[in-house]
């Protein structure tokens, strides 16, 4: 760390890993060499300054605000916490509600006045939230009054939250803002300084808090954002992700004010009203996940016009789902594998640089290695752990799990993936996935995605459960498309669609059809209570 910190509230530098426990750190790049002042709001300064002041910042429904407005905003948030509640740099602020603009404002003016950012998911519950609140010993609260009555029942004999205020409709907030004064310099805080509490989304069980600095902001914007997607400030991007979901704050809210491009916000979850953001704001570059991409393929080729990019990220990126993205739009898919410990995308792959069914190479300013068990490197070909390195990784917050995570200076990310003769790195099953069936390996989504390609099905996860003969079987869960019956016989011909898609050996000997699969609220599969329930 620097010598300098503004966290009057030294909370969470406290409870940070100690050194030894951090991964390494690298900086290779010109544009990673951070100053030790820094605080990642001065991206909004810095759009304006480029001369993008009145150039929209922010879209949704039918209307906008430009980068003026918006570092207007974020100023009245910063100026109404340090003036009207006792707020001091470090101390952390809850952000809770689904996207909008108001969020977004809110977002920057934690950071702007030297406070700790933990967006948390808009469909948590009580219980969730409380236990966030607790771990983060959260003072201060932004909450959307779509979302209040769970923070409400969670705050319930908390001693923590002192000052909570509402985020109701664009104007609601503009007037509980408008004695705030509209320019407001950012708190000198250190590039090393917490800016924002990431709190994993539980696809392996109980969430943890992911603690990232002023400079890994820059940093996701410097590295994914730059070097594979390559913006222009003419571009509007827009995504499905929360921005509690670090793959959605970059995508909505860092990467286009670090270019100067606008954010096309959707109104309400779901694939229409993604749809309907792309059509109205003439969206460019599309952040979402595979399961989006696969449903919004029922739709017209015209839909989708304007985009030039689309990112695919949070899960697995099936060989189908890609070849029909591209058989409809004419786009291929930007696969990328990321994590909230790492912030953002760490391996990818654009343009001509693609290789279907491999999910890309080191995204510059990061090296990948394959270890195995033993931490030994693996040479190409071999399947081992992902074990990565650059300027962003683990810092869980007061966490023995740490350990688990980062190994001798690299960040595991509990992926298996073998890495080929040019580089690519190919993805396997998560290290839990694996499925060991009468000493056969088989990776669950490897059977997926034979299974995805059955016109039949919408959806499916694929689970290993214990069995006398064999030590474990293949279970899939599938979930049909809407004009599909289910049947014993449907069973039978998915099975052997499975034998003539993949090797016979890795068919699932039991399926179960179900209506949904149990997922987080940033829409990652938990596999872990599939296998928990069966």
């Amino acid at each position: 760390m620097t010598s300098y910190t503004a966290h009057v509230d030294s909370f969470v530098r406290d409870n940070l890993p100690i050194p030894e426990r951090q991964p390494e750190f690298l900086f290779r790049l010109p544009e990673l060499d951070f100053p030790p002042r820094l605080n990642a709001s001065i991206l909004l300064d810095r759009a304006i300054a480029s001369g993008r002041g009145r150039n929209d910042a922010v879209l949704w429904r039918d209307r906008r605000w430009s980068y003026d407005e918006l570092l207007a905003r974020a100023c009245r948030v910063a100026d109404f916490l340090i003036d009207q509640q006792d707020f001091t740099p470090g101390s952390r602020v809850l952000i809770h509600g689904p996207n909008s603009p108001a969020l977004m404002a809110v977002w920057w003016g934690v950071l702007r006045a030297g406070g700790v950012a933990v967006t948390t998911m808009p469909l948590l519950r009580a219980s969730e939230i409380n236990a966030i609140i607790e771990k983060a010993e959260i003072s201060h609260a932004w909450v959307d009054e779509r979302t209040r009555t769970e923070v409400d029942k969670a705050m319930r004999g908390s001693t923590f939250v002192q000052h909570i205020e509402s985020l109701g409709d664009v104007e609601a907030f503009d007037r509980g803002l408008k004695n705030a004064r509209s320019f407001v310099e950012p708190v000198a805080t250190a590039s090393d300084d917490p800016a924002l509490i990431a709190f994993t989304s539980g696809t392996t069980g109980q969430p943890k808090g992911c603690v990232h600095y002023h400079r890994d902001i820059l940093a996701m914007a410097e590295t994914f954002c730059r070097h594979v997607i390559c913006p222009a400030p003419d571009d509007v991007f827009c995504g499905t992700p929360p921005f509690a979901f670090t793959f959605g704050l970059g995508a909505s809210v860092v990467f286009p004010a670090a270019f100067g491009a606008a954010s096309a916000l959707t109104d309400g979850p779901g694939v229409e009203p993604l749809i309907d953001a792309i059509k109205r704001h003439k969206v460019t570059t599309l952040f979402t996940a595979p399961t989006a991409y696969r449903a919004m393929m029922a739709g017209a080729p015209a839909q989708f016009e304007t985009l030039h990019t689309c990112v695919s990220a949070g899960e697995h990126l099936p060989l189908a789902t890609f070849e029909g993205w591209r058989d409809l739009t004419g786009i291929k898919l930007i696969d990328g594998i990321g994590a909230t410990e790492m912030i953002h995308i760490f391996i990818s792959a654009a343009g001509d640089d693609i290789r279907p069914g491999s999910t890309g190479r080191t995204v510059p300013g990061y090296i990948a290695k394959i270890f195995d068990e033993d931490m030994c490197e693996l040479p190409a070909g071999e399947v081992g752990r992902l074990a990565v390195r650059g300027p962003t990784g683990c810092r869980y917050l007061d966490d023995a799990r740490q350990s688990d995570y980062v190994k001798n200076g690299w960040n595991l990310t509990g992926d298996l993936f073998r890495q080929d003769e040019e580089g690519y790195f190919l993805y396997v099953s998560r290290a839990d996935d694996m499925i060991i069936s009468s000493g056969y390996n088989i990776a669950a989504p490897e059977v997926e995605n034979a299974l995805l390609s059955h016109p039949g099905v919408a959806e499916t996860a694929v689970i290993g459960i214990p069995d006398a003969e064999r030590g474990q079987i293949c279970k899939a869960f599938v979930v049909l498309n809407s004009d599909t019956l289910a049947s014993e016989a449907l069973k039978k011909a998915l099975q052997a669609h499975v034998k003539n898609t993949i090797a016979p050996y890795k068919y699932p000997r039991e399926i179960e059809f179900v209506d949904a699969l149990p997922k987080t609220h940033t829409g990652k599969l938990q596999r872990y209570r599939l296998r928990r329930e069966a």
